[in-house]
Parts: C-alpha cells; sequence; structure tokens
C-alpha cells in the first residue's frame, strides 16, 4: 500500500493540538494586532484573525506546529534520549533548533516576517510569555517560538497587504 497525504487531516490535526496546548486564535490575532497596530491606525482584529488563518492554513507552518508539539509532548513525558532529553524539557539556551523550525514558518512571509519573529521572542508579549513560562507542567520549548512565528507571518502578511492597498490607490 503507498502512502497517501490527506491536507485536511494535517490541517485538523494541527489545530487540534493547537487547542489541547491552550493557543486559541484571538491570542495570535493579538499578537499581530500587537505587531502592527502602530503602523496601521484602521488595523482591526479581523484582519488580524484572518491573516493567522491564512497563515495557518499553509502546510509548512502545519509541519512546524505538528513537528514542534510532539517534541514538546516526548520531553514533558521524558520519553527523549539524554542528553536531547534535557535540553528541550529545560529550554537549553545554546539549542536553537526550536527556533530554526519557528524560521521554517516565517521564511515563507519574507524579511518583515523574519524581523517581526525576532522582536516577538526578545520580548515575549502575552501568550508568548505565557507558553515560555517554564513554572507548569507543560514545557513549551518549540510552541513558544512556533506561536510567535505564526503571529510574525501574520504581521508580514498584513505589512504587504496595506503597501498593496495604499499602491492600487495611487494609480
Amino acid at each position: 500500500m503507498s502512502y497517501s497525504l490527506n491536507s485536511k487531516q494535517v490541517a485538523e490535526a494541527s489545530a487540534l493540538w493547537l487547542t489541547k496546548r491552550g493557543v486559541t486564535m484571538e491570542d495570535m490575532a493579538e499578537l499581530t494586532y500587537f505587531l502592527q497596530k502602530d503602523y496601521y491606525s484602521n488595523l482591526t482584529m479581523d484582519e488580524c484573525r484572518e491573516s493567522v488563518e491564512q497563515v495557518l492554513g499553509k502546510r509548512e507552518v502545519q509541519n512546524a506546529i505538528l513537528t514542534g508539539i510532539q517534541l514538546d509532548v516526548l520531553a514533558e513525558e521524558g520519553k527523549l534520549f539524554s542528553p536531547l532529553q534535557e535540553m528541550i524539557e529545560n529550554d537549553e539556551g545554546l539549542y536553537g533548533c526550536d527556533e530554526i523550525l519557528a524560521l521554517s514558518i516565517v521564511n515563507v512571509y519574507g524579511s518583515i516576517g523574519l524581523t517581526n519573529f525576532g522582536y516577538i521572542d526578545k520580548i515575549k508579549p502575552g501568550l508568548v510569555g505565557r507558553l515560555n513560562d517554564k513554572s507548569g507542567k507543560h514545557k513549551h520549548t518549540f510552541l513558544d517560538d512556533i506561536v510567535g512565528a505564526i503571529a510574525a507571518s501574520a504581521s508580514s502578511r498584513i505589512a504587504h497587504r496595506k503597501q498593496q492597498e495604499k499602491e492600487s490607490t495611487q494609480t
């Protein structure tokens, strides 16, 4: 029997796992709004939600979500081999694979996505900060960066669309 990929199942699984890990569309839209509100006075939460939905619809993003969350869950369950177990469980400072996986998301959206990701990763606002908090039972070594990358990508998408709107009214 040959392998057959069902894209709908992948999309549904990534959405389900985000929900299971406490990530809502609203939280990601708020992060997106946070990143773009100073640049567009007429920006709405609906635009931010729509942009996040479009980012989440991309297969590369779904792959990163599924991979990162599974590694986080395996680390919580102590099922990784040492020293990887300890590195992911403790979000080791020199372990940068979590950021690299997140960069696979922002690479789809260009340099604005990259700079937004760096900013959100540094200041950790809202949901990113809550996911980064290591005091609870969950270890979101990958998910905090993935959520930041989704918001950064949605922000980049908004910036590009706003520029297109501006240019179309100037002609």
